[in-house]
């Protein structure tokens, strides 16, 4: 009897939650994921709603927003920059290049998971969290490939290969994310500090991974002479 008072009122949370989540338009791409008595579950959901014609959305929490609110603006650059990484994964020959880019897509949804919650109600479902060894990983990675790479002399220019001028771009929408949160903290709208350093750190990361791939592919780098 137990075991069955549990499970119905696990079902009626989700029940609840559901309503909620399902009014949240621009949402919908993340990952929802329900602990009762510690057991996980996840939800899929409708890809349109309808809720958001009118150009609002919702937080997590319930919170309706417009469409142009900077926290919506910071998880979208985040959702843009989560595929534009795709994209240089699919290009990418290095297996750990590879490998690390699929952590960090995850550590994007993770980090879009939080600024999409309301930071004045808690979030009636559980949201995973980033930690100092996900920036600890980036740092690593960095230092591995700069035992490989040649020091830089000269700034460079992007350029050089195709698979060199994605992870470019890549890096641009991360910093443009970065001043998104940047934005968000000053404003007061509160962003985990972790967050933006992670940000930095990720930008960092994207940089000298175009220097790695070109060295891997030996792809002369292009060096910046101003005009003096």
């Amino acid at each position: 009897m137990e075991l069955l008072k549990v499970i119905r009122k696990g079902l009626r949370s989700i029940t609840n939650i559901s309503k909620q989540i399902l009014q949240q338009d621009s949402l919908k791409l993340l990952p929802f994921t329900f602990v009762i008595n510690h057991e996980f579950f996840t939800m899929a959901m409708k890809i349109y709603t309808k809720t958001g014609d009118k150009g609002t959305t919702s937080l997590i929490g319930g919170t309706k927003v417009p469409k142009s609110h900077l926290r919506i603006e910071a998880y979208g650059t985040l959702d843009e920059l989560n595929s534009y990484i795709g994209l240089c994964k699919d290009l990418l020959t290095d297996e750990q290049g590879k490998k690390i880019l699929l952590e960090v897509q995850d550590r994007l949804f993770t980090i879009g998971s939080s600024l999409a919650c309301d930071p004045i109600k808690a979030p009636k479902m559980r949201i995973p969290d980033l930690k100092e060894t996900d920036i600890l990983l980036l740092e690593k990675e960095i230092d591995r490939m700069e035992e490989t790479i040649s020091p830089m002399k000269s700034f460079i220019l992007p350029g050089g290969h195709t698979t060199l001028s994605h992870l470019h771009i890549a890096r641009c929408v991360c910093r443009r994310a970065e001043r998104c949160c940047v934005r968000l903290e000053l404003e007061s709208l509160e962003v985990e500090v972790i967050i933006i350093k992670y940000m930095n750190r990720l930008s960092d990361y994207l940089f000298v991974l175009s220097r790695y791939c070109g060295h891997q592919m030996r792809v002369e780098e292009i060096p910046w002479k101003p005009r003096l």
